[in-house]
């Protein structure tokens, strides 16, 4: 049977419509940055709580982990029982997990509290998708806000490291957590009174399962893989590899024979929206390795203050933010294919420019390299959102806006996660083997400058290999984007009438 959206009172004014989409931009903006705000605090971290190595991967990519593989069942529960519902306690859950974090005086409890971050993180998001369709019931007006939306998901990313580097510069490491407390007052205030509830009339079961099964498999997968690159091999940290992608593999496999899965995998039958939902996930990837790597590049090798290194991080936020907003108009005039082509090859070219940085300075490089990679980020962040609402009938819109920022914040933890891991074990081979990260290295007694440097110029190898395979990656799925997408159908000539003279 299907589905019909179910709304309380009639269509929206302009006004409330506007001031319902504002309001909601508040809690999308800080899960986004809430995602990347730690890559410049993580010094800092480190020197207050001394994480090991893979505590340290941990609490930066726990609460990605977290918000994507929930992304999907919070998706189906607000069609189930109601999005503003869900968006209200994910805010207030929110909250309480950032003052968890900001006071929190262990590597472990830090972690739980980013866990629990995380989880309210996949409450939000496709609800505040979804609702969007009740604020803009006419299409042109929703395509509009759909674009606003992406272009403040993909602020957030962009400025996190930012807001996180000026923060630090006056206060204390937890304040990058506490600075969530406001937006999320003013939207548990003014939420209930601009936006209405939205639900399904029929929104079939939640199969905790599969939900149980997808989380367990990501979290083993990557908790055996972090081991395998920081420590070596070992048979416990193999079995959990193994066992998390079987996990992951049987997950995959059940949701075909579901009624309600929670990942609908027909969609990707769609090239285009196949395409659109690996550009969401890959850029992401890099984006976050990238960040994070560069963030200590420039504050552990290059040794400049936190300020610095946030101010040098704004020219390639402020390109990938415009970007995110002006990609909707080049869409409507040169298609899809043509942006997510540029969008790949773009990112691909900018990271190979990252090869350039050395342990004596590249700070220009690094400013070009974001960017130029910078207008690719902004594509494929604008891009993936409005492909994957537009393919789905509007009251699915919680579930279909889950899948495109599913794959956003998988991409954003499996960049930290896999790459990251890759610059791990570049230093565990190649760096002194004083400590297993370069910070602890940097801070031990006694330690000899040859040693430092042999430190520093291990970490820069382990960057510039992760940017010639995150180069590579992009490089290959441009040139099947440009294979395997349809070019768009030309414009036919409108041929001028011609010109009579005479009765």
């Amino acid at each position: 049977m299907t589905k019909t959206p179910r709304r309380n009172g009639g269509a929206p004014s302009d006004l409330r419509a506007w001031l319902g989409l504002l309001t909601v931009l508040g809690p999308v903006l800080l899960v986004s940055m809430d995602g990347s705000i730690l890559f410049l605090a993580m010094p800092r971290v480190s020197q207050a709580l001394a994480p090991s190595a893979d505590q340290a991967l941990w609490i930066l990519d726990v609460y990605g982990f977290a918000v994507g593989s929930l992304l999907i069942a919070f998706g189906n529960l607000g069609d189930r029982y109601g999005r503003l519902r869900l968006l209200l306690i994910g805010a207030a859950v929110f909250g309480v997990g950032s003052v968890g974090a900001a006071l929190a005086p262990t590597p472990e409890l830090l972690i739980a509290a980013r866990a629990l971050m995380g989880v309210a993180g996949a409450t939000l998001l496709p609800s505040a998708l979804a609702v969007l369709s009740e604020l803009f019931p006419e299409p042109r007006r929703r395509a509009r806000a759909i674009g606003i939306f992406a272009a403040a998901f993909a602020a957030g990313f962009a400025i996190g490291p930012v807001v996180g580097g000026v923060l630090l510069e006056r206060f204390w490491w937890g304040s990058v957590f506490l600075v969530n407390l406001p937006v999320i007052a003013l939207f548990l205030v003014f939420a209930p009174i601009l936006l209405g509830e939205v639900r399904a009339t029929r929104p079939g079961r939640v199969d905790v399962l599969s939900v149980a099964t997808s989380a367990a498999g990501l979290l083993l997968a990557i908790y055996g893989l972090k081991h395998l690159a920081a420590e070596g091999m070992s048979l416990s940290s193999l079995a959990a590899l193994v066992l998390g992608l079987v996990l992951v593999a049987w997950f995959a496999a059940r949701q075909r024979s579901l009624d309600d899965p929670l990942i609908d995998f027909s969609l990707f039958r769609d090239r285009v929206f196949t395409i659109a939902i690996i550009t969401g996930l890959l850029p992401l990837a890099a984006w976050s390795a990238i960040a994070y790597l560069t963030g200590m590049y420039l504050q552990s090798v290059l040794g400049l203050d936190v300020l610095h290194a946030a101010l040098l991080a704004l020219p390639g936020a402020a390109v990938l933010t415009l970007t995110s907003i002006v990609t909707p108009a080049v869409v409507d005039r040169v298609g899809k294919r043509t942006v997510l082509v540029t969008a790949h090859f773009a990112i691909a070219a900018g990271l190979l420019l990252l090869l350039a940085t050395t342990v004596g300075g590249g700070t220009v490089w690094y400013i070009l390299s974001a960017a130029i990679a910078g207008i690719g980020y902004g594509i494929s962040f604008s891009v993936v959102a409005d492909t994957a609402v537009g393919a789905v009938p509007p009251e699915r819109a919680g579930s279909a806006g889950a899948i495109a920022e599913t794959s956003n914040e998988i991409g954003n933890a499996l960049g930290i996660a896999l790459l990251g891991s890759l610059a791990a074990l570049v230093f565990r081979l190649q760096g002194p083997g004083l400590a297993p990260t370069l910070d602890e290295t940097l801070h031990l007694p006694e330690l000899a400058g040859a040693a430092a440097l042999e430190a520093r110029t291990a970490f820069v190898g382990g960057l510039h290999l992760v940017a010639v395979v995150a180069s590579a990656l992009h490089a290959v799925l441009g040139a099947a984007a440009l294979r395997w997408l349809p070019r768009p159908p030309r414009r036919p000539k409108v041929e001028a009438a011609p010109v009579r003279l005479g009765a």
